[in-house]
């Protein structure tokens, strides 16, 4: 499935192409359907496996990845790592049955920027396409709080953080928005925006998932090749 020449992408915000890899025909063409059926996206390309996911993705340049992780070839997590080496930009969901922490975080450090689980509702899906578009990092609210819960349990080299910085970096992890943090802490956008830089500066991070990612102690992702 080639992409519409009308296409603009996030960059030009008319439309947003969409990617779907998930082995199970019946899950991937209904996702297609409902990705065709909603004004504002388009499905470029259904993918089987993460092989073809691999060759095809950067030939088509989709804007958001909607990735299965377990995969009859390559798992997804791995598809994910090498779609990010490959595309830095490119703004990776997962979308599947699995909850496990392990599998969670592993997607997050292989570049997923979303995670949901298959029985999201549509309308939810698509909003989460959207945000994950804007910027955002949607996760379904189970996951969201496993991720959250995790951050409160296991806080590691915080780097002198400060207790508002760290209450900020909780709201990153739950895929808050700068409006959404700056309206919960009764902060102006400015406010919100300092303490971020500074919560960058003191990890030595560049985004709001090495950001979460540092705060556990977990391994950055891999820089992109080449």
């Amino acid at each position: 499935m080639g992409r519409d020449p009308g296409h603009h992408g996030r960059y030009g915000l008319e439309e947003i192409a969409v990617a779907i890899v998930e082995d199970e025909q019946n899950v991937r063409e209904s996702l297609g359907l409902i990705i065709d059926g909603t004004p504002g996206l388009r499905c470029t390309a259904l993918y089987p496996d993460g092989g073809s996911a691999v060759r095809g993705i950067p030939e088509t340049r989709p804007d958001v990845v909607l990735l299965d992780i377990g995969l009859p070839d390559v798992p997804g997590t791995e598809v994910a790592r090498r779609l990010h080496r490959a595309m830095p930009g490119l703004q990776i969901m997962m979308l599947t049955v699995f909850e496990e922490e392990d599998l969670i975080f592993e997607s997050l450090r292989a570049g997923a920027v979303g995670y949901l689980l298959k029985r999201t509702p549509p309308a939810e899906l698509v909003r989460a396409i959207q945000e994950l578009a804007r910027g955002g990092s949607p996760m379904s609210g189970r996951i969201a709080r496993r991720v959250v819960q995790a951050f409160h349990e296991e806080p590691r080299d915080e780097a002198g953080l400060t207790p508002r910085e760290r209450e900020i970096l909780a709201l990153l992890a739950e895929g808050r928005r700068y409006r959404e943090i700056s309206e919960r802490l009764g902060v102006s956008m400015e406010t919100v925006r300092t303490h971020i830089r500074h919560i960058y500066e003191k990890l030595h991070v560049h985004s709001r998932t090495e950001a979460v990612m540092k705060s556990f102690g977990l391994p950055r992702k891999d820089p992109p090749s080449g």
